[in-house]
């Protein structure tokens, strides 16, 4: 089993840059890629990006390319996002989760999640 902890949210202006962080607990956790979701009020929650278990291959999407950066430090157990230029529209709670699958960008693959972190931005 794994134990996800997002922190690192916030207020920001728009322009400004927010790394989130994504804790883990348990041994195995390298064996699991690791995504960020987002979900703003009163809509789904989608998929921002993922990193692969093995080789650190990476998704993101559309919305975000160029501007937000997945990495993770497995000797800490950690997965971040950093997140740049950011924008009104990015303002949501935002969840880490790991999948045994390999680079999923659908929600319902993902096996664990964690509690979430919001970020505000403001115009």
């Amino acid at each position: 089993q794994v134990q996800l902890v997002e922190s690192g949210g916030g207020l920001v202006q728009a322009g400004d840059s927010l790394r989130l962080s994504c804790a883990a607990s348990g041994r195995t956790f390298s064996t699991y890629a690791v995504g960020w979701f987002r979900q703003a009020p009163g809509k789904e929650r989608d998929f921002v990006a993922v990193i692969s278990r093995g080789d650190g291959s990476t998704l993101h999407a559309d919305s975000v390319k160029g501007r937000f950066t997945i990495s993770r430090d497995n000797a800490k157990n950690t997965v971040y996002l950093q997140m740049n230029s950011l924008k009104p529209e990015d303002t949501a709670v935002y969840y880490c989760a790991a999948s045994t699958a390999h680079l999923p960008t659908i929600r319902t693959l993902y096996n664990y999640w964690g509690q979430g972190t919001q970020v505000t931005v403001s115009s």
